[in-house]
């Protein structure tokens, strides 16, 4: 998750990394707030030239990041964690050093409480999605979305299943069941590279997708499959509800349920009314 954060009103950007359970701040923005300087690029290898234990080690402090640019383009930047950011202040004489040390405390923090704390961070995505544009409908289904999909993984782990690459596994084989697509497909299909899926779905896909899970976490529970090969047939299973229900969708309005749409193209009109407009 991308996100812009602000310290005495200049940005900053920011990626959370839910793997890491770490936020990653941009190094040029940091530095361009601590020191006002005109030529960030020059400044840092000042910086390095003046603390050569930061220079030798700035290849592990540092990393690329995909953020957005001044462009509005995403690129990769060099990025570093809470604590990598520490280091490369201790470099920088400025007055602003230690409030700006608190200020990422606190931002880190606010993520973390929101992690141990679920509705906080339904607060903080419904927010974000509002600012995107996307309709109230969409988002309500699309949290809705994101609770099945944690029972589902929640039955996945008791299952034995390992996360990661089996994770991985499972959706795309349930995807590639209920959709007719892999998820590769599906992405090239709406025009998508690295964006994530679900946020580029219409409420009807997104209903599909949640089906599927919700299904095949009922199913699970019920049969309680042990390790990943079960786990297999389990999720086989639970797609192929959702895939007779978009069968029977599209027989009832004679329109494919699966739509090229994203969110790029519309933004705050993800719902089934313009699905079935665009597929005419």
């Amino acid at each position: 998750m991308n996100k812009i954060q602000l310290f005495e009103n200049q940005k900053i950007r920011s990626a959370w990394d839910a793997e890491t359970e770490e936020w990653y701040f941009s190094v040029q923005d940091i530095v361009a707030v601590l020191t006002e300087s005109i030529d960030i690029k020059q400044y840092v290898k000042r910086m390095l030239s003046r603390d050569t234990e930061l220079k030798s080690n700035w290849g592990t402090i540092c990393t690329l990041v995909e953020m957005q640019a001044a462009d509005g383009k995403k690129r990769k930047i060099q990025a570093a964690t809470m604590q990598g950011m520490f280091r490369i202040i201790q470099s920088i004489p400025s007055p602003k050093a230690e409030p700006f040390k608190i200020w990422m405390a606190e931002v880190a923090k606010e993520r973390i409480d929101q992690v141990q704390n679920p509705e906080l961070s339904i607060e903080q995505a419904m927010r974000d999605y509002r600012r995107l544009g996307y309709s109230e409908e969409w988002i309500n289904t699309r949290l809705q979305s994101i609770q099945f999909r944690k029972e589902l993984t929640d039955q996945w782990k008791k299952a034995g299943v390992k996360e990661g690459l089996e994770y991985a596994i499972l959706t795309n084989l349930m995807t590639k069941e209920w959709s007719g697509k892999t998820v590769a497909q599906y992405k090239n299909f709406k025009g998508l590279k690295k964006e994530n899926l679900r946020d580029n779905m219409t409420n009807i896909e997104l209903a599909l997708n949640i089906l599927a899970e919700a299904s095949a976490s009922e199913i699970s529970k019920a049969k309680e499959p042990d390790g990943f090969v079960q786990s297999q047939d389990v999720a086989l299973e639970g797609a192929k509800v959702a895939k007779e229900a978009r069968k029977n969708i599209e027989r009832r309005t004679g329109k494919p349920a699966i739509s090229p749409l994203n969110a790029k193209a519309l933004p705050n009109r993800m719902d089934n009314d313009m699905l079935l407009e665009n597929n005419d």
